[in-house]
């Protein structure tokens, strides 16, 4: 059986610490997704389920069927649900870090996050925009064989969507989406969906900027002069995918029938669809990286916290995905 999987435990203020013990009360009894949460074992047990202290994340597979199986690394200072401490900030990077460090040592088979607030980093001295940037930093300097990343898709039902821009705003994206970008985007997602997904032949969509892409240039031109050029240069390396076609008829049931995955230009060509089709179960995978990534596609809930209201589905989502990625990459 593989490694056990690495759950770092979030923002310690907020959903975290629910949403991880309704994980592992809905997982429990199968060993096979196994995780061992990297964080404070007293968030966890004060959400009402049992905990395991253990001293290595082999333990965790054992352990899992009794209680949430925890690496214990205590915070600074007591957390209070809703409100964020940035004396608590070095802990939720070392959560990150830790997990990062035992998926590329091979103790764990691959890293799910929980969210985190960016505001209380921000103010202890984090200086990346996120989970996925710092990342991709602490596996800077790992082997990988792949075109490097990190790229940001989004997982809901049978939909992949991967992104070329993430958190730009609109007027900038027509200036970010160059053809360099599209063609990253689409190996390292043509690359995941074989090794990690475990498909040999990827059939790649990509969606097109400007109302019914572009129609031949009538309404708009990154179409013909970015998107098409991008799309044949891909195909000339043996990627299959698409010239841009209209984003509006992209996304319904029969339309995604024909491919695997989606190169989504910019946020909201992907997360609408993605939350439409499965709002609370959507996941944050990152591809492009020496390790599996994985995280809810959702925020810290601080509004919620602590009130019994938080739903797991989006954790158990990556836990779940997380678990069949490290698969595929391992008989990869």
């Amino acid at each position: 059986m593989r490694p056990p999987l690495a759950l770092s435990l979030g923002e310690p203020a907020g959903i975290g610490p629910e949403i991880v013990a309704g994980a592992w009360t809905a997982l429990r009894h199968e060993p096979a997704l196994a995780f061992a949460v990297l964080g404070d074992a007293r968030l966890i047990a004060a959400a009402g389920v049992p905990v395991e202290v253990i001293a290595a994340p082999g333990d965790a597979t054992a352990a899992f069927a009794r209680g949430v199986p925890v690496l214990h690394q205590p915070l600074a200072v007591p957390a209070t649900p809703g409100r964020p401490e940035p004396a608590n900030a070095l802990a939720v990077a070392d959560w990150i870090e830790q997990g990062v460090a035992l998926t590329l040592a091979g103790e764990t088979s691959g890293l799910v996050t929980a969210p985190i607030a960016k505001a209380p980093l921000y103010a202890a001295g984090f200086r990346f925009p996120g989970h996925t940037e710092f990342i991709a930093e602490l596996t800077a300097d790992a082997p990988y064989s792949g075109t490097r990343g990190p790229v940001m898709m989004l997982t809901a039902l049978d939909l992949r969507a991967g992104l070329v821009t993430i958190h730009a705003p609109l007027a900038e994206v027509p200036e970010l989406v160059t053809a360099e970008r599209v063609r990253r985007t689409a190996r390292v997602m043509h690359e995941a969906m074989q090794r990690d997904f475990g498909i040999p032949a990827p059939r790649l969509a990509l969606a097109g900027l400007n109302p019914h892409a572009g129609e031949s240039g009538a309404i708009g031109l990154e179409e013909v002069e970015v998107l098409r050029p991008a799309a044949e240069a891909l195909r000339a390396e043996g990627i299959r995918i698409t010239d841009p076609l209209p984003a509006d008829t992209l996304f319904h049931a029969d339309a995604r029938k024909g491919y695997d995955a989606v190169v989504c230009l910019y946020h909201d060509q992907a997360l609408i669809p993605v939350k439409t089709l499965d709002f609370w179960g959507g996941v944050n995978v990152t591809l492009g990286l020496p390790i599996v990534r994985t995280s809810p596609d959702h925020g810290v809930g601080f509004d919620i916290a602590g009130k019994g209201l938080a739903r797991p589905d989006s954790l158990i989502a990556a836990v779940r995905l997380a678990a069949a990625m490290a698969e595929g990459r391992a008989r990869a």
